[in-house]
């Protein structure tokens, strides 16, 4: 963004996760002072794609990829101490160094290996409609602990409290208590590697642990930006998400406030990220799904496997029942369609206009899942393009049925589309309206 134009702005996805969000928040890192991650844990999944380099990120924000600016871990994120250091070491073995330009909640935190173990059982152990497709990093049973306040351990603990390791060993040998006799397993929990972990955490990390919260306000004080990234999608936010098949924590930017510690208010622009089409992982209704060949062929054009867990995703057709749901929910007042490249090659595309369940036709999403499993797609079929569209590099070049396609999900859904992705690349983002005058997009690199 140019200085003109900065303002604090929030990116976050409009769908089941995986919507692209990881390449917009790269881009638009240079422009911004910190990038910080509120909400969810390793669950998340954003990809950023330089060149010939690929970078996966986790728990990392993704502006850590930028020397500008100082990424920020917040107290509603969850966070694998181990995990974390693995990913900042693998990062350094890439060349890029993160720990002076990142800063770790006192107030967040830590996914324990018995919340992992507890995760992977309870999902193991399900059936039917009781499993809930989670990614099994430990993230549910962790926030479960956070709410139960004396069983969770938070970073100012582990700096804090010179009993710590005592803590730990007894906190685990309790869980391990527990799911031994709920699963007859304890998950192989070894009690005294946990507690090493949490001291080579602490050893680690203690230095860029510290009050995020106050840094933030110093830097909007200061006449900084902040970019704030979403992890996972609103559809499944824990409260307005497709229950219980969601995760745990507030995805879209109402969670700024709890997960972050700055009223959402401080924020002007809300970036809502989608496909030109619909994915989910895991569990849950899925109303446009495509159980196909047409499903099978958007998954391999658009190389649809999961960041984290490398499942292959569910496709489907464009939801424009959920989108315009998510943004009405998020306030969005920017629209990104990602992967308009994938949908080439198709005489038609599909966009959902309404749902039919129970001879009744629904234009708004239900709030229970079993309505929702039951719900079918009114389609709408507009010409596709058969043009690659990944060297295309402004938006009055794209074949018109494309410009069509995208005006018309911008009329359903209810907010410009300003950010179109075109192929994995920084350089393959076209702009609309204003935003062009916002980003700087790259040059190509070697594709």
């Amino acid at each position: 963004m140019t200085n003109q134009a900065v303002q604090h702005t929030c990116v976050f996805g409009m769908g089941w996760g995986d919507e692209g969000k990881g390449k917009l928040v790269d881009l638009l890192s240079p422009a911004f002072q910190a990038v910080v991650r509120f909400n969810g844990g390793a669950n998340a999944g954003h990809t950023v794609c330089v060149g010939q380099d690929k970078f996966a990120l986790h728990l990392l924000p993704t502006g850590v990829l930028h020397d500008n600016a100082v990424g920020v871990i917040g107290p509603g994120v969850v966070v694998d101490p181990i995990g974390l250091l693995e990913e900042i070491d693998n990062l350094a073995d890439r060349g890029v160094q993160v720990i002076p330009k990142l800063k770790i909640s006192h107030r967040a935190h830590l996914v324990m290996p018995y919340h992992k173990a507890e995760d992977k059982l309870s999902e193991t152990s399900a059936t039917g409609t009781t499993r809930i497709g989670t990614t099994a990093r430990g993230i549910g049973p962790c926030y479960a602990d956070k709410m139960r306040r004396t069983t969770a351990i938070r970073f100012i603990d582990i700096i804090n409290d010179p009993q710590i390791a005592d803590r730990v060993r007894e906190l685990a040998e309790k869980r391990s208590t527990a799911l031994s006799a709920i699963y007859g397993d304890n998950g192989g929990l070894d009690i005294e590697a946990i507690v090493r972990d949490v001291l080579i955490a602490k050893e680690r990390l203690s230095p860029i642990i510290c009050d995020t919260t106050k840094f933030l306000y110093e830097t909007m004080d200061a006449g900084q930006a902040i970019l704030f990234e979403g992890a996972n999608g609103m559809l499944l936010d824990v409260d307005h998400g497709t229950y219980p098949f969601v995760t745990s924590s507030a995805t879209g930017p109402h969670g700024i406030g709890s997960g972050a510690g700055v009223p959402p208010a401080s924020v002007s622009r809300y970036i809502g990220v989608i496909k030109a089409y619909s994915t989910r992982v895991g569990s849950g209704p899925f109303v446009t799904e495509l159980k196909d060949d047409i499903g099978d062929r958007i998954r391999k054009q658009g190389n649809e496997f999961g960041t984290t867990t490398g499942r292959p995703r569910r496709c489907g057709w464009f939801d424009a029942i959920a989108s315009r749901y998510a943004r009405q929910v998020a306030g969005a007042t920017d629209i990104a369609i990602m992967h308009l490249d994938t949908l080439s090659g198709f005489d038609q595309v599909g966009v959902c206009i309404a749902y039919r369940c129970d001879g009744q036709t629904l234009t708004t999403m239900p709030a229970d899942a079993a309505t929702l499993q039951r719900c079918e797609p009114v389609i709408e079929y507009r010409p596709g393009w058969h043009e690659n569209l990944r060297s295309v590099r402004r938006y009055e070049d794209l074949p018109q049925t494309a410009r069509n396609y995208v005006e018309h999900i911008e009329t359903l859904v209810g907010a410009p589309v300003s950010i179109l992705g075109v192929g994995p690349d920084r350089s393959q983002t076209l702009l609309r309206g204003d935003m062009k005058d916002c980003i700087d997009v790259p040059e190509p690199a070697s594709l």
